[in-house]
């Protein structure tokens, strides 16, 4: 068993840019390349939930995360997540999930496979969290971490700041 679970659910994170038509779309998560580019030692066992953009998450999408979640046999689970509800999903798993997991949230403003992305930065911060944060849901971003329900996105900034 690993130590920590990564739930993929898509969002800036994993997107890819088609040149021909200029739009973003999902194929394969980035996250086994980012966890060897990273260096990364950390035991980890890696699961595709879905690959979405984030505002077009339903609430079936959140219960299937949230279900996730509690059946993990791991106490630790880092979840990449579109930024712009985030603090959306964080509500849910806040409110459903048993006692004694760490659940951080993580997500990117600009799409890893753009080479200039906060992706490879905010992964690396969000595993180095859940495993010195005690139980709770939280948001780790731009090089700070949140409880889910005192963070918000400053879509002005482009960056998530404490209410």
């Amino acid at each position: 068993m690993a130590s920590i679970v990564i739930l993929v659910t898509g969002g800036t994170f994993d997107k890819e840019y088609n040149e021909l038509t200029g739009s973003l779309f999902f194929k394969d998560t980035h996250l086994p390349e980012m966890l060897r580019l990273g260096r990364s030692r950390v035991e980890v066992a890696i699961s595709t939930l879905m690959m979405i953009d984030s505002l077009e998450m339903t609430a079936a999408d959140r219960v299937r995360i949230v279900d996730e979640c509690r059946r993990a046999a791991e106490a630790r689970i880092v979840i990449t997540h579109g930024t712009d509800t985030m603090v959306e999903t964080a509500a849910a798993l806040a409110a459903a999930t048993p006692p004694g997991k760490t659940i951080v949230l993580t997500g990117a403003m600009v799409p890893y496979a753009f080479g200039s992305s906060d992706g490879l930065f905010n992964l690396g911060s969000a595993l180095s969290f859940v495993q010195a944060l005690p139980p709770g849901v939280y948001i780790a971003m731009n090089g700070r971490c949140f409880d889910w329900n005192h963070v918000k996105k400053n879509r002005e900034t482009g960056t998530f700041e404490a209410l």
